[in-house]
């Protein structure tokens, strides 16, 4: 009787998985440079997610267009006198509530991804943690800057004549997006602590609608009551539209762009580790 002696698997060989080489090529967490491709890797989903959405694009291509023709002939004559001298106070403002409206579906998109348990499947993945959450906001900087671009040109095509030029037209859709990606870590933050994407889109309505029409956006903040033009003055919206208005019309980087600059920076400081905290907890 014979037996068969099967070879014994060296650790070259394919079959066999050796579990300590395994721990040596694993580290505890990812490196500055994997976490970056990671977190493009992420928004290239956000990307594609909204491809095949097409109705995530509502608010910006739709949306521009509407709200600057609309403001623009009914509120031109009542306001400024005419259409052509309420442009140069319009567009900005509504540039201001575009990126604020298009920033507000952060908060909601992510929590509908929690919910659906698309990041319970980013748990098993060795990924940093935080590139899902940080993929989108950068995805949604496109959304910004198209929907900044739409309204530049819907106000061109009905009269706007903006006297800073290229450069105070591209320093004011740049402050745009940079202000839209600020707020939307507002909104970020009640994603991850909401309980239902209703819920976010509520209490974000709720945020939404202050800030835009209690500003300077529509109207000239000296027109309005006492008690409500001193709201006006401190709100940070009412800062980004007299900065774009200024970077729009004069070409000029005045001191309301450093105020709007410094707000949006405090909005980050603030917000962007209340929101990194709260999706932590939840993965």
């Amino acid at each position: 009787m014979t037996t068969v002696s099967t070879p014994t698997p060296t650790p070259l060989d394919p079959r066999r998985i050796d579990p300590s080489a395994v721990v040596a090529r694993t580290t505890s967490r990812s490196s500055l440079q994997e976490t970056w491709v990671q977190t493009l890797a992420m928004a290239w989903r956000a990307l594609k997610k909204m491809r095949r959405k097409p109705e995530q694009f509502f608010d910006v291509l739709v949306q521009p267009l509407l709200f600057t023709a609309m403001f623009a002939f009914i509120f031109g004559g009542a306001i400024s006198g005419s259409v052509s001298n309420y442009l140069p106070v319009l567009i900005p403002g509504i540039l201001a509530q575009t990126a604020l409206t298009v920033c507000m579906a952060t908060g909601v998109q992510l929590r509908e991804d929690m919910d659906k348990g698309v990041f319970d499947r980013f748990k098993s993945l060795p990924i940093a943690r935080i590139a899902p959450l940080a993929g989108p906001m950068i995805a949604d900087l496109i959304r910004y800057g198209i929907a900044s671009v739409l309204t530049l040109v819907t106000g061109l095509l009905i009269g706007y004549r903006p006297g800073g030029g290229v450069l105070g037209c591209i320093g004011g859709v740049a402050l745009t997006v940079f202000a839209g990606w600020s707020l939307a870590w507002i909104f970020t933050w009640l994603g991850t602590m909401a309980r239902s994407a209703q819920s976010v889109q509520g209490i974000s309505m709720m945020i939404m609608f202050p800030l835009t029409f209690l500003s300077n956006a529509f109207v000239p903040a000296e027109t309005l009551p006492g008690w409500l033009e001193a709201f006006v003055k401190v709100n940070p919206v009412s800062h980004v539209v007299s900065a774009v208005r200024d970077l729009f019309n004069d070409g000029t980087v005045t001191a309301e762009v450093g105020w709007a600059v410094i707000g949006c920076v405090v909005v980050v400081a603030v917000f962007a580790p209340l929101a990194v905290r709260s999706y932590s907890r939840k993965m």
